[in-house]
């Protein structure tokens, strides 16, 4: 059942599932089991269900049954935008035990009907064929490889897996809760979509795959600290897909009046939160603060106005010496 481009390289590597002891990677979790995998789990408590506590038991139970790590962690209480917070706080988590733990992969349990998810939502706001395509089997990030291996399979499908080998699983009745944007569209709109179309809903994202290799040239996005940047590529649509890839990491969601404005400004700031600019050759993301001029030294400033940085992007490189000293060598 699972879809494995790199079976080989899990095989050999370190690899950390994210697990919520709920239907999707439960079924992961025994899939990675029968095709010899080795990994460890990691799951987060967001405290807003009484059944939470159960899930991590299930999870401490698992690990141990199997001879597996297990991460938790007690996220803090939400106060608003749950979703886009929520996975903040488990991506941030995930990537500080992959950086202390020195995990090559992190495996999770996104399945079709996500992917379809999130292809409707991004249509809905105004999108082109690279957003649509939305979810990737592999996404390579900067210190570790992302890996999908359910990502051409129905939920339908895993829970017929999970009935049929008597696997326990649990349903986290929040997902049918309609205040949740995603939740909205599932019960809608992708789910009755998915019952009557599987197969050419299937089919239609290994079209829009080939496509979007053909259409989007591959950019490697560099960092240091918080500065990232790329060689402008001259072709926008490229460049907007590889900042929309990064910033998604980031947990940010680039808006379609964002994307409308990265094609026609050189620089712009995005949710205020980060500043994206183009310097030269070259394309900057950085978060972005406030203007603090009156706080620079004159000699930083006149070196920026010499290197015609964008003045948005000055605040944050006044914080950074490790990154103005890159940006120096990138621009002389």
């Amino acid at each position: 059942m699972l879809q494995l481009q790199n079976k080989h390289e899990l095989q050999i590597g370190k690899n950390l599932l994210a697990f919520s002891a709920g239907g999707d990677s439960t079924a992961l979790f025994f899939l990675l089991q029968k095709n010899n995998i080795k990994f460890d789990i990691a799951i987060v408590d967001y405290g807003i269900r009484q059944q939470s506590k159960e899930e991590i038991k299930y999870a401490k139970e698992l690990a141990k049954r199997y001879n597996l790590l297990c991460f938790t962690y007690n996220a803090q209480n939400i106060a608003s935008n749950f979703e886009a917070n929520a996975r903040k706080i488990r991506y941030d988590f995930f990537e500080s035990i992959i950086n202390e733990y020195k995990y090559d992969n992190l495996l999770t349990a996104h399945h079709l009907g996500d992917r379809f998810e999130w292809m409707l939502m991004q249509f809905c706001k105004g999108a082109g064929c690279a957003e649509l395509s939305g979810m990737k089997a592999i996404d390579k990030r900067s210190n570790y490889t992302l890996h999908r291996p359910l990502l051409h399979l129905d939920k339908q499908e895993l829970l017929s897996y999970l009935k049929k080998e008597n696997i326990c699983y649990f349903e986290d009745k929040s997902n049918t809760n309609s205040k949740y944007k995603r939740n909205d569209f599932r019960h809608k709109h992708t789910k009755p979509l998915l019952e009557k179309h599987l197969e050419g809903i299937r089919k239609s994202f290994e079209y829009i795959d080939k496509d979007v290799q053909s259409l989007i040239k591959e950019i490697e996005v560099k960092s240091i600290n918080k500065l990232a940047y790329f060689k402008d590529s001259s072709d926008k649509r490229s460049n907007i897909y590889a900042i929309d890839k990064y910033l998604k990491a980031q947990g940010h969601i680039i808006s379609a009046n964002e994307r409308e404005l990265l094609h026609k400004k050189r620089s712009v700031v995005l949710g205020r939160k980060y500043i994206v600019t183009k310097v030269s050759e070259y394309i900057f993301i950085a978060p972005y603060i406030q203007n603090k001029t009156g706080a620079m030294e004159k000699k930083f400033k006149e070196k920026m106005r010499l290197l015609k940085i964008e003045p948005k992007l000055r605040a944050y490189l006044s914080t950074d010496l490790e990154a103005v000293t890159l940006l120096s060598l990138l621009l002389q």
